[in-house]
């Protein structure tokens, strides 16, 4: 370690600022350590750098939609994002990668990452969830079990601002809730018309990130739901809103934008990691940092990457991939695009302001003997939204007053419903490292080869007919679905590249987030989990964060790193 200066020297260095990476920066700093935060793209100023965020329709050149040269420029990106939020994602172009079967790896790179633009969803899993590999076969079995992270859970609801509600499902654990957004007047007669039909599924309040109440100086929302453009009322959870700002309030933080992390060293004699080395994004000069504690949180891709590309004589596949299984296991919840329909009734309701909110039907599949399928194992849950079809869709046939009329009277009410899937640990879904091809700083490009099979396919057929029979139950009319089902990667919920598990021959994590093969590395993205259930995962990211933040902590101030 003769390189070390004052200036490159720091207790810990965590590689990413989204959501886990925010909470390692947080609880780090707050424990005492100095900790440097690494972020490949730009920085990102809380409400100062929303410069969209309080923009109308008619202040966009193309009314929000992108251009044909944007449209050119990020051909995966542009799946998820418009003119309002662009500059939250990555350009396409200028980031390449490789898909050997079609996978939409969707990408922020800047301070706050994707923590900015995410669906904001937060469920907890249970051990249905944490079981399911040992019980069925499929992948390894968890480490940890849902009263490992319980008191976890319930530490980052009560900072981060869970709005939802009690409902004793065994299979979607309570949490720590601020009041519901409530259900607008066709949700409400969904969900009323469900309970009426069915013994074996529920329709709930959406669990989402979004403050109904003030909390700790931030908002409550404003129901405006612009969210990916960047919230200046706070009103949602984000690593810039929150963690980071308390992790620079300790004094404890360096925090380093526009810093690519090439790989990590490791010193064969003391058989740890010391530090990383960093590119510098724009001038492309190399410089390396050093630490006791690293905490990996670039994403499940971008983290196996950065492993597989830090190699020593120790480590010839990548760093802690004895196991050989970096890189592998790549899951991704299957979605489809949804199922719709369009009610009559209720024509004197209307609701309030554009509610970021959703409602929830948990999982009803395999949950005991009663409910078991056939065609797949595990199970998915439905997402949906009620609204009232805008005039797009009314009749605007007139001139002047009787034009004006018909343009202000809302249409039907309808409903959409989106399934969310588990997707299963499989080996051969993987991403490698392409050393033939670099990227502008002469990384190797990434190659993601990832397909759904057969488990995955038959539950996309199930939640659609599954949708498609509680409309028509409901009384809805106009009852469809949309029958091109998104490639893998669409959910945005890549994770699994570096599982936990027991045996460091079939795993790359400990039940502590610590690399089996290098003690004072850690790894708290998506990149962890052993199987992906079907629930929204940020939560369940950022309470491992905060658990493997507080056992790191422990050792560091025993010496034991």
């Amino acid at each position: 370690m003769i390189n070390q200066t004052p200036k490159n020297t720091f207790d810990a260095i965590v590689v990413g600022s989204g959501i886990s990476g925010g909470w390692a920066a947080k609880e780090l700093t707050e424990g005492g350590l100095k900790t440097l935060l690494l972020e490949r793209g730009r920085n990102v100023q809380h409400i100062i750098d929303y410069t969209t965020a309080l923009k109308s329709p008619w202040d966009f050149k193309n009314r929000g939609h992108l251009s044909e040269k944007e449209l050119e420029e990020r051909p995966v990106q542009s799946s998820h994002c418009d003119d309002t939020n662009k500059h939250f994602y990555v350009n396409d172009k200028e980031h390449p990668y490789t898909q050997v079967n079609p996978y939409k790896w969707i990408r922020g790179y800047q301070v706050g990452g994707r923590s900015l633009t995410w669906g904001r969803q937060c469920y907890r899993l249970s051990d249905l969830d944490f079981e399911a590999n040992k019980k069925d076969g499929h992948g390894v079995d968890w480490p940890i079990r849902y009263n490992d992270l319980a008191k976890w859970y319930d530490y980052v609801e009560e900072y981060v601002g869970i709005s939802g509600r009690a409902e004793s499902l065994p299979q979607l654990p309570d949490g720590v809730f601020l009041p519901p957004i409530p259900m607008n007047a066709v949700e409400l007669h969904l969900q009323e018309k469900i309970k009426a039909a069915y013994s074996d599924r529920v329709i709930i309040n959406g669990r989402v990130a979004n403050l109904t109440e003030a909390k700790n100086g931030r908002g409550p929302c404003q129901y405006r739901n612009l969210c990916s453009r960047g919230c200046p009322f706070s009103g949602y959870f984000s690593s810039n809103s929150s963690t980071l700002l308390d992790a620079q309030e300790t004094g404890n933080l360096t925090l380093r934008a526009d810093s690519i992390v090439k790989e990590v060293i490791y010193d064969e004699t003391q058989k740890k990691a010391i530090g990383v080395v960093v590119i510098d994004a724009i001038t492309k000069v190399e410089t390396s940092y050093y630490a006791k504690i690293i905490f990996l949180n670039a994403s499940a891709i971008a983290t196996a990457a950065i492993l597989l590309n830090s190699v020593s004589p120790s480590f010839p596949n990548g760093l802690g991939n004895s196991s050989l299984q970096v890189g592998h296991n790549l899951m991704d919840h299957v979605v489809n695009e949804g199922s719709y329909g369009t009610f009559d009734g209720l024509q004197d309701k209307y609701y309030e302001g554009r509610s970021p909110g959703t409602i929830y039907i948990p999982r009803f599949q395999n949950l005991d003997t009663k409910t078991k399928k056939t065609d797949f194992v595990r199970g998915y849950g439905i997402q949906g939204k009620g609204d009232r079809e805008n005039w797009q869709s009314v009749d605007t046939v007139g001139f002047g007053a009787s034009l004006k009329a018909s343009l202000a009277t809302p249409g039907k009410w309808e409903i959409t419903l989106g399934g969310r899937g588990e997707s299963l640990p499989n080996y051969d879904n993987k991403i490698t490292l392409d050393p033939e091809n670099v990227d502008q700083w002469g990384l190797p490009i990434i190659k993601v080869d990832f397909k759904y099979r057969e488990n995955e396919l038959a539950m996309l057929e199930d939640m659609t007919k599954a949708s498609e029979e509680m409309l028509t139950k409901a009384g809805f009319k106009n009852v469809g679905s949309y029958r091109t089902y998104p490639a893998p990667g669409s959910a945005v919920h890549e994770m699994g590249t570096a599982r936990m598990g027991h045996d460091p021959k079939t795993s790359v994590l400990n039940k502590n987030n610590q690399m089996h093969d290098v003690k004072n590395v850690f790894i708290t993205d998506g990149s962890f989990m052993a199987s992906s259930g079907c629930q929204n995962p940020s939560l369940t990211y950022m309470a491992i964060t905060a658990r493997a933040c507080k056992y790191a902590l422990e050792l560091f101030k025993s010496d034991k790193l």
